[in-house]
């Protein structure tokens, strides 16, 4: 493998960002987004403490004619909790679903590390509603997106920092400790952090 000279881009594929608290989007303030593709062309992510209000994964595939109502009590037991987020302002009626290794469909699913993949089809809701899909899953509505060079500019802004991915993150943290628990993958303390941006 030839070294990256020291100007070539960094991706950050498989990482976390972390909104700074002087984030002035709404839609991103105290979020953390695991990022599923970035390069010249853009970014991608899932938003990964943002519940989905009012839905869940029985109530979802019984939506989506998977599953007929009468199954929706045994999916719970069957399945076990599988979280659905809202995953970001794009395509908010899409699913995507992060998962572990262990569960493949050839042209849908994209490794991201060794850790973490994506599918995006509805094959892999089949897949859970059988008992046959991942170990481990969420399910996110929607996802983050940005054009070319945006991220870059939001990261120089102080808008994001980011830090390697960490999948008990992702599967294994409630919803409310992740961004808190994010920070400290950064090696920030929470309670350090101001409201205020500084510029020096």
């Amino acid at each position: 493998m030839t070294p990256k000279p020291d100007d070539a881009p960094t991706y950050l594929d498989g990482q976390f960002l972390v909104a700074m608290p002087g984030m002035t989007d709404e839609r991103f303030a105290r979020s953390v987004i695991y990022v599923c593709a970035h390069s010249a062309e853009g970014a991608m992510g899932i938003v990964l403490n943002r519940p989905a209000t009012n839905l869940n994964l029985p109530d979802l595939l019984v939506q989506l004619e998977i599953i007929p109502e009468h199954e929706r009590i045994q999916l719970q037991q069957r399945v076990g909790p599988v979280p659905v987020l809202m995953g970001g302002p794009v395509e908010t009626t899409r699913g995507f679903v992060l998962h572990s290794p262990d569960f493949h469909i050839s042209q849908s699913t994209l490794p991201i590390d060794d850790q973490v993949c994506l599918t995006a089809t509805v094959d892999i809701l089949r897949a859970i509603a059988r008992g046959e899909g991942p170990q481990r899953a969420i399910l996110a509505l929607g996802y983050a997106g940005w054009g070319a060079g945006q991220l870059e500019h939001e990261i120089q802004a102080n808008g994001w920092l980011n830090c390697p991915a960490d999948a008990e993150l992702i599967f294994s943290t409630s919803v409310s400790e992740r961004y808190e628990l994010a920070l400290r993958l950064i090696g920030i303390d929470p309670g350090m952090l101001s409201d205020q941006a500084g510029h020096a």
